[in-house]
């Protein structure tokens, strides 16, 4: 995954909650900045949990990200920003990738055929176990893909795959709104068993 010199590509870094997405995000792309190569590094302006202008991973490893809007006007506008730049940008990287529109797919693709590296870190499910925003597109269309997996926080056992909204101390409800940010009180990793709806 780390070798210099090839052709474009998709990498997708997935996995429930606390599963390391973000830590491996910024393990690659401080790689990409020992490297001298030029690159970019994007997250949507909803996820600021931590900070609003940089991913920073749960155990407070941080790198600076440009913030933007999630939806489909938003990404067409950095397509645009991006092809206009007069330094050709070698690496894209997006943290929270499930929360942007699906035509972040579609940029992802078109940028890997131009010879770049398209990076994207995010969550293959929803807290309802459901796959989430363009993560599958972007899965089934990579060259690379990791999935990563958590320690269930419930049992403490098993591998964690699936991520647990937790409201006032139980799990949510299948009809709460699908979009909650958040971190340690709100969500919980759970493996297939314990993992509840």
């Amino acid at each position: 995954m780390e070798e210099f010199g090839r052709h474009g590509c998709i990498e997708v870094i997935a996995g429930p909650m606390f599963s390391g997405k973000s830590e491996e995000l910024i393990r690659r792309m401080k790689r990409v900045q020992i490297s001298g190569k030029n690159f970019r590094i994007f997250k949507p302006t909803l996820d600021a949990r931590y900070d609003p202008s940089r991913v920073v991973s749960h155990d407070q490893r941080i790198l600076e990200a440009t913030a933007m809007g999630n939806d489909r006007v938003a990404l067409e506008q950095l397509e645009q920003t991006i092809k206009t730049m007069a330094e050709f940008v070698e690496v894209i990287a997006f943290d929270e990738g499930n929360f942007f529109d699906p035509y972040l797919t579609t940029l992802a693709e078109h940028w890997a055929t131009e010879g770049r590296r398209v990076i994207v870190a995010g969550l293959d499910m929803d807290f309802r176990g459901n796959p989430f925003g363009p993560m599958p597109d972007l899965l089934a269309k990579a060259d690379y893909v990791d999935k990563l997996k958590a320690i269930c926080m419930k049992c403490k056992q098993q591998p964690a795959v699936m991520s647990q909204r937790i409201v006032n101390g139980h799990p949510a409800r299948p009809d709460d709104p699908l979009i909650l940010v958040g971190a340690f009180e709100s969500y919980e990793a759970r493996c297939r068993t314990c993992h509840t709806i």
